[in-house]
């Protein structure tokens, strides 16, 4: 879940070396951290959050498909 957050987020921002993804283990859900410069973060939300809502989308997706639940969190 990790990688897919990071390569997606990598995608959007002009300074993908600024990406860092932090996964949280719980029993039942994860919870991915994302944290992006601050010129790149309303790429990351995007306009009236359709880009981080399409984000979670697929991240729930892929976590469901795995049996776990996964929560993004976009950091300042």
């Amino acid at each position: 879940m990790k990688e897919l957050v990071e390569y997606i987020a990598k995608a959007l921002v002009d300074n993908p070396e600024a990406v860092k993804v932090n996964e949280v283990e719980g029993e039942q859900t994860s919870v991915l951290e994302l944290k992006v410069s601050k010129e790149d973060l309303g790429k990351v939300i995007g306009r009236q959050g359709r880009t981080a809502r399409a984000m979670r989308t697929i991240l729930n997706a892929a976590s469901t498909k795995l049996r776990k639940r996964s929560v993004l969190e976009i950091l300042e």
